[in-house]
């Protein structure tokens, strides 16, 4: 299918007292009409910033997007006036925030803050634009929609707001949905019905879906193809299924590996990543993630490793990404000798189960 989004080289840069912060450095990345693309990392590395981005929702002073391509529909918006991106966003691309609550005005009934969108992008009258939003809380499973479209944000709960917000996004029929960790203040019952909820009207509507997160467990169901992104850049891109059972970088190996599994031994610790994130205003020179890597080698310490093939359609930046399936062995068979398990049934190249992605027919909830 034809790419709907192309990121080409793109730089976001806040611009602080304490120095230039790289909060974007070098990100490219395609997304094919309709697909569902995973963006993964710690806190701070650089995913909400490379959304706003696209948004072109980069509050300057201090930030700035100084370099880099976004083509939307084969057109740079980074080169558009501000009165056509206005159109763009909430019309072609749509966003759904990390917190409803903070998104959401307080002081306006759901009503007002729906149909304002549909006036607005739609060109609808007011009345019909009342239509469409009690439709659209209906479709998003919220109960006697035309009774709590006249409430207040304050009135629903925190999924019923998410809710809310997706029925916004999906509104005015935009070909792109950026949800920024839309599950994060929801429990875990409540997180798999906003994600199946989200999954199905994609789906239903052929929209394509950008979701950025930190649970593993999300990108296994619901994302197509994933990208790892650690200290403002992708580090490790590829499909759902090559990335859970064959992961080519060491930042890749540490997040899975801090997953429970329910399919080994209880004796068996977690592998949590040692360290912390680097200082995006003073990055050390060669790879950003040396410090904390356990595979690390003096190449590491000069050089910057680029994106270079490590299988079919799989991308990494590591100099070790060829010998990482063994070097993964190695650490499992410890580990089994160490623990008293099975060696042999622990030595697997995969890190963590990969039944997740192996399916197609996953049954609602299991990521819960």
């Amino acid at each position: 299918m034809p790419n709907i989004l192309e990121v080409k080289d793109l730089r976001t840069y806040f611009f602080t007292y304490e120095g230039v912060v790289k909060a974007v450095d070098g990100v490219s990345y395609e997304l094919e009409e309709g697909e569902t693309l995973g963006l993964v990392g710690e806190s701070g590395c650089g995913k909400s910033v490379s959304a706003l981005s696209v948004m072109r929702l980069i509050p300057d002073p201090p930030g700035r997007i100084v370099n880099g391509e976004i083509q939307f529909e084969d057109e740079d918006i980074l080169k558009i006036d501000m009165n056509d991106m206005r159109r763009i966003r909430g019309g072609k691309i749509a966003m759904v925030f990390q917190e409803p609550m903070t998104s959401l005005n307080p002081v306006l009934t759901v009503e007002k803050q729906i149909t304002e969108t549909l006036e607005l992008h739609m060109g609808m009258t007011r009345a019909e634009a009342r239509r469409e939003g009690v439709d659209l809380l209906a479709r998003v499973g919220i109960p006697d929609p035309d009774k709590r479209i006249k409430q207040y944000p304050h009135q629903f709960s925190g999924g019923m707001r998410q809710r809310v917000m997706i029925a916004m996004a999906l509104s005015c029929n935009p070909r792109l949905i950026i949800a920024d960790e839309p599950t994060t203040a929801l429990d875990v019952t409540i997180q798999a019905q906003i994600l199946e909820l989200m999954k199905a009207l994609t789906t239903e509507f052929g929209v394509a879906l950008i979701i950025i997160t930190h649970n593993l467990g999300v990108v296994a169901r619901y994302a197509d193809r994933v990208n790892i992104m650690y200290a403002g850049k992708i580090i490790e891109r590829g499909s759902a299924r090559e990335i859970y059972a064959n992961p080519r970088h060491p930042y890749t190996v540490g997040l899975l590996r801090s997953v429970p599994r329910l399919d080994l031994p209880r004796r068996m610790r977690l592998d949590p990543i040692e360290g912390q994130p680097p200082d995006l205003v003073n990055l050390p020179p060669g790879c950003s993630f040396r410090e904390r890597c356990r595979w690390a080698i003096d190449k590491c310490a000069t050089d910057t490793p680029e994106l270079i093939p490590a299988g079919e359609g799989h991308l990494s930046a590591c100099f070790r990404a060829e010998e990482l399936g063994d070097l993964i062995k190695e650490v499992v068979a410890e580990e089994a000798r160490k623990f008293g398990a099975d060696a042999e049934s622990e030595a697997a190249p995969e890190p963590v189960a990969s039944e997740a992605v192996a399916s197609e027919e996953n049954q609602p909830g299991e990521d819960g």
